[in-house]
């Protein structure tokens, strides 16, 4: 796997872009703790498929899986997070990690139910003096390529909560996008996964563009 010059030269910081690589790629990130990181088999295919025909990305269309105390991790400009169970990063993934979102890095979790109380924990020791900033709705993210004008979209309906948008922000740029109770990750399934209306599926691939466009270009 092409290695970049950071995972050659491991302690000189480095602040990549999509420049800096050949083609625009995005991965999967292995965690530990026993939650499920390998729910919505379909989603990051079906999202990429659909940013390359409707938003002229060039995207690998098979995401690679990484880990997060993985060098390679290095070679991803956006990486993806989701679940419905326990998280946990050793001290080490959690300073790769950070590392990795200083330098340039991105990393979208999406709560697919039951991740949140853990999540939070673990963000901690990635950013022990940052804090989850929710977004608001006249946020760019919402509105890069296709209109959100209410914010996040609602896909899946658990406990009757609003669908939120989270961030953490290093020297005025998100490096870190977590969104709660609104279960885009499912939206990108197949259809028949969930037998999600048309429309409900568009809007969760529209706002994964936006989040995928909204990544690559700042």
């Amino acid at each position: 796997m092409r290695k970049t010059l950071f995972s050659i030269f491991f302690f000189v910081p480095l602040v990549f872009g999509i420049g800096s690589i050949s083609a625009q790629e995005i991965a999967l990130l292995q965690y530990g703790g026993g939650g499920d990181w390998y729910a919505n088999p379909t989603s990051l295919p079906n999202l990429v498929k659909f940013c390359n025909e409707q938003i002229s990305t060039t995207i690998k269309e098979k995401p690679e899986t990484v880990t997060p105390g993985s060098i390679d991790i290095f070679d991803y400009p956006f990486v993806h997070m989701t679940g419905h169970g326990n998280v946990f990063f050793s001290s080490e993934e959690a300073e790769n990690l950070r590392n990795y979102l200083v330098s340039g890095g991105f990393l979208y979790i999406d709560d697919n139910y039951g991740m949140d109380k853990y999540i939070r924990k673990e963000l901690v020791k990635i950013f022990p003096n940052a804090e989850l900033k929710e977004l608001p709705t006249n946020f760019p993210l919402f509105n890069y390529f296709y209109k959100f004008p209410q914010g996040m979209p609602k896909i899946h309906e658990h406990d009757g909560g609003p669908p939120q948008a989270f961030g953490i922000f290093v020297d005025g740029r998100l490096v870190l996008l977590y969104t709660f109770e609104t279960d885009l990750g499912d939206g990108w399934e197949n259809p028949e996964v969930h037998n999600d209306p048309p429309e409900v599926r568009l809007k969760a691939l529209q706002m994964g563009a936006n989040i995928i466009k909204y990544v690559f270009e700042n």
